[in-house]
């Protein structure tokens, strides 16, 4: 076990999906896949194996923020050897044009967190996702003809803050959205060279104002989740 999950080796699949917040995990586990097995509660964050169409998967919660998904996808990436993290969270848009419940799969994630340069001496103020899941989701998507949004997002340290209007790194660089974890995931991804994704539903807008409820929030998602869950069937 690790300091944060106390699941046993083997315990853990290869391919994790983490949701930020616990209860969002149980449902998946409980509604999507096979014999899930509670496998770590620390701190309950919880974790999950089972099996979704013979596909062994995990999954999991993150926390909210850079530092905190940043620690349970560095143990699951270096103490469990995990091959590949799809983070799968809730956003909201940046664009007028984004409607709730669109799916955005982040193409890159921008951030002012120092997150990256306090661990590895990354200078950079965003990351592309990393490996091939990225491309898989998108692929899986078309099969199934899920419309799916693709571009950069913003990974921000701030979910409350006295500025107004957009953040200056999201009208620069037309980011479509705005989340608080993608960064940190990539930044690991990158370090250990593993693969890392980051699926997203729109839970609210902040220039129209339009948000989905806390019940929805928590268990209404489905499109996302099983788009995410097919995904992993297409990963090697």
């Amino acid at each position: 076990m690790s300091l944060h999950i106390n699941a046993r080796i083997g315990e853990i699949a290869p391919v994790v999906l983490l949701a930020g917040d616990p209860l969002r995990a149980k449902f998946i586990a409980e509604n999507f896949l096979q014999e899930p097995q509670l496998v770590s509660s620390t701190r309950n964050i919880l974790y999950f194996t089972g099996n979704y169409k013979n596909k062994r998967v995990t999954v999991g919660a993150s926390g909210m923020g850079c530092p905190s998904i940043g620690i349970y996808s560095f143990e699951l990436y270096k103490e469990y050897n995990v091959d590949c993290i799809m983070r799968i969270g809730t956003c909201g848009a940046y664009l007028p044009g984004i409607k709730l419940f669109d799916l955005i799969n982040a193409e890159r994630a921008f951030s002012e967190s120092t997150y990256a340069k306090a661990a590895f001496r990354f200078p950079d103020d965003h990351f592309y996702h990393q490996g091939k899941a990225y491309a898989v989701i998108n692929e899986t998507a078309k099969q199934l003809d899920i419309p799916l949004i693709t571009g950069p997002i913003h990974s921000g340290d701030c979910f409350y803050t006295s500025n107004t209007g957009l953040p200056e790194i999201a009208t620069v660089n037309n980011l479509l959205a705005a989340e608080m974890e993608a960064f940190a995931l990539f930044a690991n991804a990158k370090q250990l060279k593993k693969s890392a994704a980051c699926l997203l539903t729109v839970s609210d807008n902040i220039v129209t104002h339009e948000q989905i409820t806390p019940e929805e929030r928590e268990k209404s998602l489905h499109v996302m989740m099983r788009l995410a869950l097919e995904s992993c069937l297409n990963l090697d």
